[in-house]
């Protein structure tokens, strides 16, 4: 009787701060695995690829284009590319989307 209600929440506080939190870092924790760490491998993979690129690799713009490499410009950040026989088109390494690579047929031996 002599204890206000106020003072006897007061004294379960730490226990329910812990749990008010404990949704939040529950909540990080799946954005980290589910988005941000593919994201980051992703990147690091994308960083490689643009990294090993030689002449005579055929790649795939961002916007879609698709050519031969036909000079790296290590010092620089540019790529020359041809689109066509006798057109080549300088662009800049970042832009490139992919490295397509020459699979091997699957043909069935008789």
């Amino acid at each position: 009787m002599l204890i206000s209600p106020a003072y006897a929440q007061d004294a379960a506080g730490a226990g329910a701060i812990v749990m008010q939190l404990l949704p939040l870092l529950l909540i990080f924790v799946v954005f980290y695995f589910l988005l941000i760490r593919p994201q980051q491998k992703k990147m690091k993979e994308h960083r490689a690829m643009l990294g090993s690129l030689k002449r005579g690799d055929r790649v795939i713009t961002a916007g879609g284009i698709v050519g031969e490499i036909k000079s790296v410009k290590d010092t620089s950040d540019e790529v020359e590319v041809e689109i066509a026989p006798n057109v080549r088109v300088t662009v800049v390494r970042g832009t490139i989307g992919s490295v397509i690579r020459p699979e091997a047929a699957n043909d069935a031996k008789s």
